[in-house]
């Protein structure tokens, strides 16, 4: 071997390595895809009310309290895993009864607590919202969030 390297070496070492990590990046990017589309999402349980309670979710602003699998803000619980942790994750009605209980008590007026505000919604916006939050709950998640209370 040559103790010097020369340009057209040079050359190939840096077109040869390009096109190598091109190929791994482009076969990464579809194995995500497919792995998203086909694995994580659970896309025939998305249902209108699952979309309808995703734009609820989306007009109301809940994101710039809460998180959903790590995702948002901080200041309030996560709610990816709420119908879990109340319990509620296989029976809707229940998660309905739970979750219209639980926005109708808002604010809670406890000293000392965070206030969630009263968005005044209606039994089917809290219906399409509690289907999107068990939608959520059920994602595939690999784990998240790392405990129950996330």
């Amino acid at each position: 071997m040559r103790e010097v390297m020369t340009k057209s070496m040079a050359r190939n070492i840096f077109y040869g390595g390009s096109i190598f990590f091109i190929v791994i990046f482009l076969g990464m990017t579809v194995h995500s895809y497919w792995y998203i589309v086909n694995v994580s999402t659970d896309a025939k349980a998305l249902t209108e009310s699952v979309v309808r309670g995703k734009r609820i979710w989306e007009v109301k602003a809940c994101i710039n309290c809460h998180t959903i699998h790590g995702e948002g803000a901080y200041y309030a619980p996560e709610v990816g895993n709420v119908m879990t942790r109340w319990g509620v994750l296989d029976d809707p009605k229940a998660a309905f009864d739970t979750m219209k209980n639980w926005m109708n008590s808002q604010p809670s007026g406890t000293p000392g607590r965070r206030q969630m505000p009263q968005f005044n919604l209606t039994d089917e916006q809290i219906q399409d919202l509690t289907s999107f939050l068990i939608w959520v709950d059920k994602t595939d998640t690999q784990n998240w969030p790392p405990n129950d209370a996330g």
